[in-house]
């Protein structure tokens, strides 16, 4: 087989997987088609890509080729986040284009736009999360774990819980823990949990404490904030969790987060996920931050 044959078997095999495709077969299309603007974007849209895979390898090429200069260290570890009451249908789909275009980790969503994220998203990649017990982390243990497995069976595949931060600041650690444990049992180890502590309401020795306890009740993740109460995520919070969980959680700085240098310094504390609305400026210095989160 000479150099020529062999490009062309290479680009049909990567314009398939592009797809969503079997090589040399027919299949279903990307199910983001029904929301494409034609924006020219898509790899498999340009030939300049397409191109550059011959040439360059596959290895070297973004994955969010056509977007201009993505921080694809950054993309990666961002959930995509639009959480305000009055969000609608349309902001979310928009919501998931994005995510899905600048390869996002998850977007992060309210409950009730769960079902939609799913379908928008199957294939491509990125995961939905949503919220349990959002904002004040004051429903009951049997609530939040209910809430927990409607959304897991509806397609979340990571659950960002709020700890119960009455019972925290009254010291009954008892609650604070079956309040997680219920919520672990209910993601059955195949769904991320993530507890959000609210730490611009505890104190330092709060904050050390519901790490521990959100570890020993299994919990994969340890998060600052809701973005809705008095503070976001500060460095040294994120150093404070990264010290108390070790290397065997993950700890999500979210909240305030708005710029590059934002999700930079807050990586170099110890944070493995960010939470931001601001994620394409973050990413490519497009855009408006968001308001809130």
């Amino acid at each position: 087989m000479d150099s020529g044959e062999l490009a062309r078997l290479v680009t049909r095999e990567v314009l398939a997987r592009l797809k969503g495709l079997p090589a040399g077969g027919q299949g279903p299309t990307c199910t983001l088609a029904d929301l494409c603007s034609a924006c020219g974007r898509c790899a498999t849209a340009r030939e300049d890509t397409v191109r550059r895979f011959k040439t360059d390898g596959a290895a070297r090429i973004s994955a969010s080729s056509g977007i201009g200069k993505v921080a694809n260290d950054l993309a990666g570890m961002i959930d995509h986040t639009l959480l305000k009451a009055d969000a609608t249908a349309t902001q979310v789909e928009n919501l998931c284009r994005e995510a899905a275009e600048y390869r996002f980790c998850s977007v992060c969503v309210n409950p009730w736009f769960v079902p939609l994220c799913a379908k928008l998203l199957r294939r491509t990649g990125v995961k939905v999360c949503t919220v349990i017990g959002f904002p004040l982390g004051a429903t009951t243990p049997e609530t939040k774990a209910f809430e927990a497995r409607n959304a897991i069976g509806e397609g979340a595949g990571e659950v960002d819980m709020v700890l119960n931060i009455g019972a925290m600041k009254s010291g009954d650690y008892r609650l604070v823990e079956k309040d997680i444990r219920g919520v672990v049992r209910a993601a059955q180890g195949e769904t991320v949990v993530k507890v959000i502590l609210e730490t611009c309401l505890l104190t330092n020795p709060e904050k050390v404490k519901a790490c521990e306890i959100a570890k020993t009740a299994g919990a994969d993740f340890v998060k600052t904030s809701t973005g809705f109460s008095t503070g976001g995520a500060t460095a040294e919070d994120i150093a404070l969790m990264r010290k108390t969980v070790g290397a065997e959680m993950g700890v999500k700085a979210s909240g305030g987060v708005r710029s590059k240098e934002d999700a930079e310094k807050l990586v170099k504390a110890g944070a493995s996920r960010l939470g931001a609305s601001a994620s394409i400026k973050i990413v490519s210095g497009k855009g408006a931050g968001g308001a809130a989160y």
